[in-house]
């Protein structure tokens, strides 16, 4: 399989080369050049097949020639080793649950699987590369504990300050030694314009060994397919000849995007929901067709508050920048920070079932928009504890789980890139 870039160039590279450049030579995301289709015997045979081997079968013709398939396999099994059971919610719709990995959110998948390519595609070299990334919440935390302790990598991760959770903030600045936190004077979209910077600089990057662990990073975008194998995995033997909808929770449109090549490589799911806070930049242009970006607002589902997806860019190139096509697979919506406690509030009450933020939004755009020939699935992101200083807003008796950043180190900088390449180079 090789890789090119979304912005188009005269690369075609390896997985291997892809992953520990992060960003293509002209700023684009690399991407794979084809997509390859699964047998029908594949999906009709799924649920008799444990995870292990579907993720190998799925993940495998994308990274053959730069891991052997052993390699390959001891990867997934240090990946994917904690459950994502499908819950039942409410009539038709179910929960998707991505919260029982270390860091209890979804993207530790993505962090474990990149770690562990990483730690073979370097274990003949001598230099130590640096691990960029930017979050607006859980990345920072999946990737830390991904990275910790991988021997030849330092990560160095960017989060807005004052605009985390308390619990997030926690698990990225607790861990030290290899894990460096970064607070910047600004926003999540601040903070990837600042990585990007750094990807961009040929004099630095001459100097140093630099990767990105955000999802512009292919290796940690195509392990996220996997949720949607499993959850049809799950699924099959419930829908009964009704439709599968899945609602995303949608900031960087990085989880999306994986579903979107998840079903272009054959899965049955029928449509997707792009669910959105008002950073609804990808809403606004399924609407309009242009895509405007704009600055992100803080809301309650901070990991959302991006106004400049990056992997926009990915879903324009899967689709060959044809917007009704587009439309068919996926539609969007938009709600509030009020409309997300509303329905904590009453998702908790009328079906016994605790929603994180993120997951809130998702299941009102799937509730909104599912059909009764269809079955829903919503991704609830991360353990609603992260977000405990919201969900007592509306459910008061809710014990949240105390962190102390008194003892958490991370240093500070301005929004400006000369404070960041500082730190890269020292």
């Amino acid at each position: 399989m090789k890789y090119i870039s979304t912005r188009k160039n005269n690369e075609n590279i390896s997985f291997k080369e892809a992953v520990i450049n992060g960003l293509s030579n002209n700023g684009g995301l690399y991407f794979p050049e084809k997509i390859p289709l699964l047998p029908l015997s594949f999906f009709e045979d799924i649920e008799k097949l444990e995870n292990d081997e579907i993720a190998f079968q799925v993940l495998q013709p994308f990274v053959k020639g730069s891991l052997t398939d052993q390699q390959l396999k001891n990867v997934i099994a240090d990946t994917i080793n904690f459950p994502t059971p499908i819950i039942p919610v409410q009539g038709n719709i179910f929960s998707l649950e991505l919260y029982h990995g270390p860091t209890q959110a979804f993207k530790d998948v993505g962090a474990r699987f990149m770690s562990r390519c990483l730690s073979y595609f370097h274990q003949d070299k001598n230099e130590n590369i640096i691990i960029l990334v930017a979050t607006s919440g859980d990345t920072g935390s999946a990737v830390a504990n991904g990275f910790f302790n991988v021997s030849g990598v330092s990560v160095k991760i960017l989060f807005p300050k004052g605009k985390i959770s308390p619990y997030q903030e926690y698990q990225m600045t607790s861990l030290g030694k290899n894990i460096k936190a970064i607070e910047v004077d600004g926003t999540f979209d601040d903070c990837q314009k600042l990585v990007k910077e750094a990807f961009q600089d040929k004099s630095l990057r001459k100097k140093i060994s630099l990767s990105s662990a955000n999802s512009i990073n292919v290796a940690r975008l195509l392990p996220q397919m996997l949720y949607y194998f499993f959850a049809y995995k799950q699924l099959k033997t419930k829908f009964n000849g009704k439709k599968i909808v899945v609602s995303v929770p949608s900031g960087n449109l990085g989880n999306i995007t994986a579903g979107l090549l998840a079903k272009k490589m054959g899965l049955p799911i029928e449509r997707f929901i792009a669910a959105h806070n008002v950073n609804d930049t990808f809403n606004q242009y399924l609407k309009t067709g242009k895509f405007e970006q704009k600055p992100s607002i803080l809301t309650y589902s901070n990991a959302m508050d991006v106004g400049n997806p990056s992997n926009f860019e990915r879903i324009e190139h899967l689709y060959n920048q044809t917007l009704d096509e587009l439309r068919i697979d996926v539609s969007a919506d938009t709600f509030s920070n009020a409309a997300t406690l509303k329905e904590i509030k009453e998702c908790y009450a009328n079906n016994g079932y605790l929603l994180d933020p993120h997951g809130a939004i998702g299941k009102l755009a799937l509730s909104k928009s599912l059909k009764e020939d269809e079955i829903g699935v919503f991704l609830e992101t991360a353990h609603p504890q992260k977000f405990s200083e919201i969900i007592v807003k509306t459910i008061p008796d809710y014990k949240s789980k105390n962190v102390n950043l008194k003892e958490c180190k991370k240093t500070n900088i301005k929004n400006q890139y000369t404070d960041l390449r500082k730190i890269l180079t020292t």
